[in-house]
């Protein structure tokens, strides 16, 4: 769950947003977002390849378009979510004479960043100021104080400081400090020597250089400037935990006294820091990584201040540089397209929406709600989720590895779970956020600021449990361990995943599958050190914690078996979380869906409709979700900082593990969609 929305909007800006790209393509053939026979592959088995049989038209008359590095139903839908969100903005901001506060804000944000041709006659002024306070540091504790302004008004330099709930009493919220500071996707850009690494980090720092060189440097200085950041960020990347072993809450878990912080990492004059960024007054902490901070700590004493000066000023100058003038806007998308094989960038309406929902997102999302979703959208949601809530009880009531103490408190912790559909029931107020017509970049930082600042005030306060992290209109859903909660935004209750016109058979291998998903992350190898309140403690005997884990353990290694690109394979325990739940989620939404036709009195829902069965149209509704084309170089970072294992695998892992997907196509023994040692956790 995200902490600051918008900075990490802006971090990753140059990356691709974590499920996919969004854009229109010019193929007039492309299948449309909703589930259709259409897409099927009839000439293939699909007791051999179900991905192929499922998505197989789909992918043939399905393109990329240029300015994506992916195409999946959460682009397809995110498309039209886009168009919507332009309409509210554009009518927002031709500033009508009865515009209220909610359109001036939105309105004058989109309008100051669709208005190219102001950005571009002001180039890199704007961040002039921002820059002159990094020039003007003159030693290290100055330094500090304005990492700490940076963190507040934009990147954050060195490591991440945040709010979140208490591990161990999640019912408060305590301060955060974490491992931080990089710009390429992950440790193993700067650290790992094989070929594609080593290109990449020629790439960046060849877009470091081009950087520094349009912010006023000498060809010389700026090569200069983008071998220091290289040096620094490889020492920060060294000190930084792996993504898979942070998979492991406990691994981020390292409460401690301020004092203990303070003396853990002296060079980085914490005290110092807290108090320049504004926190209230606290006497404990969670620290990420600790062996960060005592690592980095050598950095920051042995590198000089013009260094780590010339550090932050990159930080600043690349948050910034989507939102300057054309050429940081081309260079920033020339590194891009190195990581992720993009050919074009987004026509700038697009990144303008994405700037609007990423600031000032529940106010858009007030207006995107009101078109698209009402209260009887909402109330169906409920229903889906209470009848696969009841699916997940039987479930785990039914496992015969697991004890009746564990069941029963398994059972505890499903009943407390939250759950959130379409839209928070209060909406975040931006009054005190200041957004003027014509000045983008200061638009960009003060939003930023506000939710810097709002989630800092946080600290020593009891948890607001009815906050969302996310928007309404986004295209996502998540679980919650800390808040043990389900959120499904608006975005993502239309077709392919909700259809109100599909029977229900395909709905729930759409919609309900993801149900069911969200909910058994709860119960993964993640969730499930969390109990009811969302604090880390341990509520399963020893024995089922061991069953566990050896029957997760089959999920890694099955999927450590699949190629991802070229001679890269999946990494079963980076995304062993989300495999879990995928194949959780879909026994769950299967028995949901049985238990409908079951109680179904006028037989309808067992009827054939196109010719298949209700239990195959579930998983033709499941396959048609995860239908998806990837750019090669896109595919090859996702294997390294993705836990979401390919379309295909999220399809193929799961159906080969399932008895019920056999019996509903007919596979015999021997055929690669009937796994040999069939994996069942849930």
């Amino acid at each position: 769950m995200r902490c600051f929305r918008l900075l990490f909007v802006l971090m990753m800006m140059m990356i691709c947003a974590a499920i996919g790209g969004f854009a229109q393509t010019s193929s007039s053939a492309k299948p449309g977002p909703g589930f259709s026979v259409d897409n099927i592959d009839k000439a293939a088995d699909p007791c051999v390849d179900f991905y192929q049989y499922a998505c197989g038209n789909w992918m043939k008359n399905s393109e990329i378009p240029a300015d994506r590095s992916s195409w999946q139903s959460f682009s397809e839908l995110n498309e039209s979510n886009l168009a919507i969100e332009r309409g509210i903005l554009e009518k927002a901001a031709a500033g009508s004479p009865g515009r209220n506060a909610i359109d001036q804000k939105i309105g004058d944000l989109y309008g100051s960043c669709i208005d190219e041709k102001a950005v571009n006659e002001k180039g890199i002024a704007p961040l002039k100021p921002e820059l002159d306070r990094v020039a003007a540091v003159k030693d290290k504790g100055a330094l500090i104080d304005e990492i700490a302004h940076v963190h507040v008004v934009g990147p954050s330099p060195l490591f991440n400081f945040y709010s979140n709930s208490d591990l161990h009493n999640a019912d408060n919220v305590i301060a955060n400090i974490d491992q931080g500071g990089l710009s390429l996707p992950d440790r193993d850009y700067y650290i790992k020597d094989d070929a594609r690494m080593v290109e990449m980090r020629k790439h960046y720092v060849d877009y470091v250089t081009e950087m520094f060189t349009l912010a006023g440097q000498s060809a010389e200085q700026a090569a200069d400037s983008a071998k220091t950041v290289l040096r620094i960020e490889t020492e920060l990347a060294k000190a930084s935990m792996d993504r898979t072993e942070r998979r492991d809450p406990k691994k981020r878990d390292h409460k401690m006294k301020r004092d203990e912080a303070l003396a853990m990492a002296p060079s980085f004059s914490l005290d110092r820091f807290f108090s320049a960024v504004g926190a209230p007054s606290f006497t404990e902490l969670n620290v990420g990584n600790p062996e960060f901070f005592k690592q980095v700590n050598g950095v920051v004493e042995s590198e000089p201040l013009d260094s780590l000066k010339t550090y932050v000023n990159w930080k600043v100058l690349r948050a910034a540089a989507p939102w300057l003038s054309q050429p940081f806007v081309d260079a920033d998308f020339k590194m891009r397209q190195a990581l992720t094989g993009q050919k074009q960038i987004q026509d700038r309406w697009k990144r303008c929406v994405d700037l609007v929902d990423g600031s000032l997102g529940e106010a858009l999302g007030q207006r995107y709600v009101e078109i698209t979703f009402g209260a009887d959208g909402k109330q169906r949601m409920l229903k889906m989720v209470d009848a696969l809530e009841k699916s997940l009880n039987e479930d785990i009531q039914g496992l015969d590895w697991m004890s009746a103490e564990t069941k029963k408190q398994a059972n505890v912790k499903l009943q407390a779970i939250r759950n959130k559909i379409g839209y928070p029931d209060v909406f975040r107020d931006y009054s005190s956020v200041v957004i003027k017509p014509n000045d983008l970049l200061g638009n960009v930082e003060r939003s930023t600021e506000f939710e810097s600042k709002r989630q800092i005030a946080k600290i020593g306060k009891p948890l607001d449990h009815k906050e969302w992290g996310m928007t309404p209109p986004e295209v996502n859903a998540y679980y919650s361990g800390s808040y043990n909660e389900i959120v499904f935004p608006a975005g993502i209750l239309q077709p392919p995943f909700f259809d109100k016109k599909m029977d229900d058979a395909v709905n729930f291998g759409g919609i309900g599958l993801v149900i069911g998903h969200e909910l058994t992350h709860g119960f993964d190898d993640q969730g499930r050190k969390f109990d009811p309140q969302g604090n880390l403690r341990d509520w399963w005997t020893e024995q089922d914690g061991k069953e566990f884990e050896k029957r997760v353990s089959c999920i890694a290694d099955e999927y450590s078996n699949f190629v991802a690109v070229d001679d890269l394979k999946l990494n079963g325990r980076l995304t062993l979380g989300e495999n879990t739940a995928d194949n959780g989620g879909a026994r769950v939404a299967l028995r949901a869906l049985e238990h409908m036709i079951a109680d179904d009195r006028t037989g309808k829902e067992g009827e054939k409709i196109d010719g298949y069965t209700p239990e195959q149209r579930f998983f033709l509704g499941f396959g048609r979700v995860w239908c998806e084309k990837r750019r090669p170089e896109y595919a090859r970072m996702q294997v390294t900082t993705n836990p979401h294992s390919p379309g295909k695998y999220r399809v193929n892992g799961v159906v080969q593990n399932m008895p019920e997907f056999q019996k509903a196509f007919g596979c015999k023994a021997g055929q690669p969609m009937v796994a040999e040692n069939a994996c069942h956790v849930w």
